[in-house]
């Protein structure tokens, strides 16, 4: 039987929150460093201070300020015993609180001198200048990046407690280009990602591949739709719960949210446009409620020109930073190389008539 959409499409906000009900972040995990990066942090990981005791900065002798007060060329300072030459990264030796220039010192034989002053501190790193001790790796709430992981390796850190949900994509042939593309947006959003193929793309094949078992969540792609050959929606209903299917979004009209027992599913659709409209709309804001991340970063610019949108349907549009401004390049329906060229997301809600040029405008960055 073929697959239809039901008389009048459900709101986004509807669809949304039949999504996120019931859905609880998941537990922390530790990761390898490696694999850390795009994940959630959980601000529980202190780290120790870092220097650990007082180190050279820089190549030299290391001495004590208070012994050199008034040494220059003209008065040098003797010394009653040969200064410790110190590298970079070595430890200070007892009683040295600055490193000078090897040409500040002068020896002959067992004797030596001091040519200039140092200051406290001068060519030192002090004990914990780096990293504080107590510090956390990352801002609970938000991404590790690579500064995190910086810290982390030089504190000797080798795995930190994340959250990162598992997340599972069924392939229904023939969408295999667009599963590509969300399973490298799910790897860079720090998710744990499997992807399945279902045999085919009738209704038992479809409803085979849909495990929810040792998943949060799972994300079906292709055979959403009304054509002769789609039947991913009915496998969800064969296998689980449909909870809303034909949603008042474009792109992504076709998209569908259920369950398979607890596991929240989103059906997207095959075509790449309207699969990552509905990821922007729909897993997004999944993905934040299962990894506790806090709200998105946004950048506010006006318009360079209007933005035109349908009452009742929910619009995404697609922006590019043009002259400190966004500059609207597809409403609705994206092309290819508007998604290549777009910096920026804005979803339009489904009560508004769009927006005037100048109008300043908070939209989301798109993903990297």
């Amino acid at each position: 039987m073929t697959q239809r959409l039901p008389p009048s499409l459900t709101p986004l906000d509807t669809a949304l929150a039949a999504l996120l009900r019931g859905v609880d972040p998941v537990a922390p995990v530790e990761v390898p460093l490696a694999e850390a990066i795009g994940c959630i942090a959980t601000g529980d990981q202190l780290l120790a201070a870092h220097p650990s005791r007082d180190i050279a900065a820089v190549d030299g002798w290391a001495l004590s300020a208070n012994d050199l007060v008034g040494a220059s060329a003209y008065s040098p300072v003797p010394l009653t015993t040969a200064p410790a030459w110190v590298e970079a990264g070595d430890a200070m030796p007892a009683g040295c609180d600055c490193v000078l220039d090897a040409d500040a010192v002068e020896m002959s034989g067992p004797l030596a001198q001091v040519l200039a002053e140092g200051t406290p501190g001068q060519g030192v790193r002090r004990a914990g200048s780096d990293i504080a001790a107590g510090g956390a790796v990352g801002d609970a709430g938000h991404p590790i990046g690579a500064a995190d992981l910086l810290l982390a390796r030089v504190a000797g850190v080798e795995k930190l407690a994340v959250r990162r949900p598992r997340l599972r994509i069924v392939n229904v042939p023939s969408g295999t280009v667009t599963a590509q593309m969300i399973a490298g947006i799910a790897h860079t959003a720090g998710l744990d990602v499997e992807t399945r193929q279902a045999r085919a793309r009738d209704e038992a094949s479809i409803a085979d591949a849909l495990d929810a078992s040792s998943c949060d969540a799972l994300l079906t792609i292709g055979g959403s739709g009304v054509g002769r050959q789609d039947a991913a929606i009915a496998a969800l209903a064969r296998r689980g719960e449909v909870m809303a299917h034909g949603l008042a979004l474009q792109p992504g009209r076709t998209a569908a949210v259920g369950r398979l027992g607890q596991v929240p599913v989103i059906a997207l659709p095959g075509s790449p446009d309207h699969a990552l409209a509905a990821w922007l709309a729909l897993v997004l804001p999944l993905v934040e409620r299962l990894s506790a991340r806090r709200p998105r970063r946004k950048a506010s610019l006006p318009l360079a020109r209007k933005i035109a949108s349908s009452v009742g349907l929910t619009e995404i549009a697609l922006l590019a930073e043009e002259h400190r401004a966004w500059m609207p390049l597809a409403v609705g329906e994206w092309p290819l190389q508007a998604i290549a060229r777009a910096d920026a997301w804005l979803l339009i809600s489904a009560s508004d008539e769009g927006f005037a040029a100048g109008t300043p405008i908070d939209a989301d960055l798109m993903p990297a």
